[in-house]
């Protein structure tokens, strides 16, 4: 994707959401997905999901007037989840608390008086960076995301892999210790609940206080430590943070070579805020996942962080509502054949979630 200004005049704009439990993205771009004018606020999940709706709403109404007010064709959305891709609702994601049987994509198309289209945060990014980054060209492309928790989305041949309940691509739920910490879905030992953002602070908190707070000097406050101060100590050497920050890479290698004996990939990208690590985790890491992985060549599959960066989520979702229009298209057309041939007889719904009668 080519980010900057349409060089045709507007006539249409699609717009792409990203909804996290920290921040809200968005950004409307053209048919051909230039972004043209993005925006960002803070999420605060304590107002509650129908004023986070309103100040999008709001938000998205700023944009397109400045814009010039073109017609909205689309509107993509990526969420974190579980939700209901088809039937737009959120069901009872842990980052956004409240969200339970949450009916977005309703609200948000009888808002904006466009289809909406929406998915869980980890496929719309695994969208966005085949379409667009690290992941183009690729028959069989898997993305991972390393934060708060951790996500995946699988694209094979070009589509979104969901599986049974909208379940695939879940690899932070993979178990890694059966006996290990208990995670946020009430299982043990998932790779989320060793490896993600959140489990690195806590593993560090926890063997703080079991040997004495002999490391992480300058920090006074045990309960305040981040996986970013885990990952700065590690750079320096600090003896406990290495420790923690060596296990975190081994937990992660393992889940990831359990995905790519699967699925064989030729690109695995790993994004997330642990991903801005660098270097620091990208290089140990591919060591352990070659350690692990033995009937597929790992010299042969690319393992890379995002080459969309902070804007792959937004970008995604605009892809995911250009993919809905072109879908809607193609559906359309097929429509008409069948009209043709059964004298009108058989048509079949959209999958958008378009505005009800008002």
């Amino acid at each position: 994707m080519k980010v900057g200004q349409s060089e045709k005049p507007l006539k249409k704009v699609v717009l792409g959401i990203d909804i996290g439990g920290t921040k809200v993205a968005i950004a409307a771009a053209d048919l051909r997905g230039h972004v043209l004018v993005r925006s960002r606020f803070a999420t605060q999940v304590e107002i509650g999901p129908q004023a986070i709706v309103e100040k999008i709403i709001r938000q998205v109404k700023d944009i397109v007037c400045e814009l010039g007010a073109p017609p909205i064709a689309a509107v993509g959305v990526g969420c974190g989840g579980p939700l209901d891709p088809i039937s737009g609702i959120i069901l009872s994601p842990p980052n956004l608390p409240g969200w339970n049987q949450f009916p977005l994509a309703d609200l948000l198309a009888d808002a904006f008086a466009a289809p909406v289209y929406i998915d869980n945060d980890a496929n719309v990014a695994a969208l966005g960076e085949y379409r667009f980054g690290a992941g183009a060209g690729s028959d069989v492309f898997v993305y991972v995301t390393v934060s708060t928790g951790i996500g995946g989305g699988v694209v094979i041949n070009g589509r979104l892999l969901h599986g049974v309940g909208a379940g695939a691509g879940e690899v932070g739920h993979q178990t890694i210790i059966p006996e290990g910490p208990k995670c946020t879905c009430g299982n043990r030992g998932c790779l989320e609940a060793l490896a993600s953002g959140t489990a690195i602070a806590r593993r560090m908190r926890e063997r703080m206080l079991q040997e004495g707070r002999r490391s992480l000097a300058g920090t006074s406050v045990v309960e305040s430590i981040t996986a970013e101060d885990v990952v700065q100590a590690a750079r320096a050497n600090d003896a406990l943070a290495l420790e923690v920050w060596h296990d975190t890479v081994e937990y992660l290698g393992i889940g990831l070579a359990n995905v790519l004996t699967i699925l064989a990939p030729q690109v695995l990208v790993v994004g997330g805020g642990v991903a801005r690590a660098g270097d620091f985790l990208f290089v140990p890491l591919r060591e352990v996942i070659r350690r692990h992985v033995f009937q597929v060549p790992v010299s042969n599959i690319s393992i890379a962080p995002p080459e969309l960066g902070d804007d792959v989520g937004v970008v995604g979702a605009i892809t995911l509502a250009i993919q809905g229009i072109r879908k809607g298209r193609s559906r359309v057309a097929e429509q008409q054949l069948k009209a043709a041939a059964t004298e009108g007889d058989g048509v079949e719904p959209s999958t958008g979630h378009t505005p009800r009668a008002m």
